[in-house]
């Protein structure tokens, strides 16, 4: 299975967890909603792999809220096999 599909999946079946209280700062800095993330990630790619990271490679997905805003979300999957949202950020501000 891709790793968007896995993300998507997890996401869906609340197999998640944010890094708190870093994910949700980020995500009023930017007027975003968790709703916002989630249809980010269903309609989103994988714009970049980082792959050096001690804890395990992080995916930044890039896509589209309701509104048509474009946003981006950093996660990674643990080794519990829960994915990690990590932080958010609007690739353009409103």
């Amino acid at each position: 299975m891709a790793t968007i599909q896995t993300i998507r999946k997890k996401l869906a079946l609340r197999e998640y967890e944010l890094a708190i209280p870093h994910f949700f700062e980020e995500m009023a800095n930017d007027n975003l909603s968790f709703d916002d993330i989630q249809m980010a990630i269903n309609n989103g790619v994988i714009n970049r792999k980082f792959t050096r990271e001690p804890r395990g490679t992080r995916y930044e997905v890039v896509g589209k809220t309701k509104s048509g805003r474009e946003i981006a979300i950093i996660c990674r999957v643990k080794s519990t096999g829960k994915i990690l949202l990590i932080t958010t950020y609007a690739l353009c501000k409103e």
